[in-house]
C-alpha cells in the first residue's frame, strides 16, 4: 500500500503522529483541520516510555526535551494525611524500558510535531477546513471537504480519523459513541514559584494524592518552571469542551477531606478549568473496510486514571503506518490493526479502571490498599509496569 495517499482528519498529537509516520514509510499524507490556528491548549501530559521510543524514532524527542521534565518517581500520597503510600522509581526509565517517561506540556508536544510536519515535503497541512463526510468506492475513499464557502474532495487510499472523543467521524465506521463517565476533571497549570507546593511535592516527581471519590495529580512543565494540577472528582455533564470555566465551589466541596496544605491550594489556585470526562468503550468498530482507521480517542477514548490516552494515540498512529507499509490491501490492513490493538487497550482500560478502584478508594479498602503498596518493593512495582511501559509497536505483526 506505500503508494497510495493518506488523508488524516485532526491536527492534535494522534493526527500529526499519523501523519509523521506514514510519511516516515513513504506515503503522500494529507493532514486536514478544522480550526484555522493551531492555538496553544490544553495542560500536561504524561509520556511513558512506550510513547516516547515512538516519537524518538520521529525525530521529535530532541526537540521536546528542553521543555519536558524527567520525573525519577510517581509518587503516591494519601489526601487526608499527606503521608507517602508509594513511589514507582522512574529515574532507570530509559534502562529498564529503553526509552524516558517524560512530563510536558501538550502545547509543547503539538508543537514540535508540527515543526516535524512542516518539514516533510510529502506531508500537507490544511487548517480552517472540515471534513463533511467521505464515500467509499472500490479503489479507496473520497473525503468530502469544506473551507466555507468552498466545498472539494479529496481522493485517498485511506483516511484516518485523529479527530478525538468527540468525533465526527466515528459514525461512519458505526462505532460507539462516546459517554459522560460522571467524572470531571479540573486543570491548572501555574509557575512553581507560586503553587506553594514545596511542602506537598519535590519538584522533580509526579505525585498522587489520594482520596475516597476524587484525586489529585501534581507533576513538573516546562523545565520545572511550571507545575500541572489534575484534580479529578464526580460531578454533573457539563458542555464537551476541553476547558470549560470551572465550578470552584464543587471542586471545593468534591476535596473538602484534603488535608488543609492541600485543601488550601485547591482553593487558592486561580486558573481551573474544567473537562468533561467521556469514554468511547473500546468493544465497537475501529475501522470501515472501504478506507478508514478510527485512532486514539476517535475509537476507544480513556478515562485518565492510567495516564495513557495520549500515549495509546501515538501508538495507534506508529502501528497503523508500520503496518501500512507491508499491506498488501486496505481490508486486510485495517482488520490486522483492529487484530493487534484491541487486545493491548482492552488491557490499558482495564489498568485504567482498577487504578480508579483504588485510588478512589476508602475505609477498610483504602487500609487494605495501604498495607499492600507498603509490602511491595520499589523494584516490584516498576515491574508491574513492565507490560506498560516495555511494549514496542515494531514487535506486534
Amino acid at each position: 500500500m506505500s503508494d497510495c495517499a493518506v488523508a488524516v482528519a485532526g491536527a492534535g498529537i494522534a493526527g500529526l503522529t499519523a501523519a509523521l509516520s506514514f510519511a516516515a514509510k513513504g506515503f503522500s499524507v494529507t493532514v486536514i483541520e478544522k480550526a484555522a490556528h493551531l492555538d496553544e491548549i490544553g495542560a500536561g501530559l504524561q509520556l511513558s516510555p512506550n510513547a516516547t521510543r515512538v516519537l524518538d524514532r520521529l525525530g521529535v524527542l530532541d526537540r521536546l526535551s528542553g521543555n519536558a521534565v524527567e520525573p525519577r518517581g510517581i509518587v503516591l500520597r494519601d489526601a487526608a494525611s499527606l503521608a507517602s503510600l508509594a513511589c514507582i522509581p522512574l529515574d532507570a526509565a530509559e534502562k529498564r524500558w529503553g526509552a524516558p517517561y517524560l512530563v510536558a506540556h501538550r502545547a509543547d508536544l503539538q508543537r514540535v510535531l508540527l515543526e516535524r510536519v512542516r518539514e516533510k515535503e510529502n506531508i500537507t497541512l490544511e487548517t480552517g477546513v472540515a471534513v463533511r463526510g467521505a464515500t467509499f468506492g472500490r479503489t479507496g475513499v473520497t473525503v468530502e471537504l469544506d473551507r466555507s464557502p468552498v466545498e472539494r474532495r479529496l481522493a485517498a487510499g485511506l483516511l484516518v480519523a485523529a479527530d478525538g472523543v468527540w468525533s465526527a467521524l466515528r459514525p461512519l465506521a458505526n462505532a460507539n459513541r462516546s459517554r459522560f463517565t460522571g467524572h470531571i476533571a479540573f486543570r491548572a497549570v501555574m509557575s512553581r514559584r507560586s503553587a506553594g507546593l514545596d511542602h506537598l511535592t519535590q519538584p522533580d516527581t509526579v505525585t498522587a494524592f489520594l482520596a475516597p471519590d476524587f484525586h489529585v495529580v501534581a507533576y513538573p512543565l516546562r523545565g520545572g518552571e511550571e507545575i500541572n494540577l489534575v484534580a479529578v472528582t464526580k460531578g454533573g455533564e457539563i458542555r464537551p469542551d476541553w476547558s470549560n470555566d470551572a465550578d470552584t465551589a464543587h471542586l471545593a466541596r468534591a476535596t473538602a477531606r484534603a488535608a488543609p496544605a492541600l485543601s488550601h491550594l485547591i482553593e487558592n489556585t486561580q486558573a481551573w478549568s474544567a473537562w468533561p470526562i467521556h469514554a468511547v468503550e473500546g468493544d465497537g468498530p475501529w475501522t470501515h473496510p472501504g478506507g478508514l482507521a478510527l485512532i486514539g480517542d476517535a475509537a476507544h477514548a480513556l478515562t485518565p486514571h492510567a495516564a495513557q490516552g495520549a500515549a495509546m494515540a501515538i501508538e495507534d498512529a506508529a502501528l497503523l503506518a508500520e503496518l501500512a507499509a507491508h499491506a498488501s490491501d486496505t481490508e486486510t490492513l485495517l482488520g490486522t490493526f483492529e487484530r493487534l490493538r484491541r487486545p493491548r487497550i482492552r488491557r490499558v482500560a482495564r489498568r485504567g479502571a482498577f487504578n480508579r478502584f483504588v485510588w478512589h478508594a476508602g475505609g477498610p479498602v483504602a487500609l487494605a490498599r495501604n498495607l499492600a503498596l507498603r509490602l511491595r518493593s520499589p523494584e516490584r512495582l516498576a515491574a508491574d509496569m513492565d507490560w506498560l511501559y516495555g511494549y514496542d509497536v515494531k514487535t506486534e505483526r
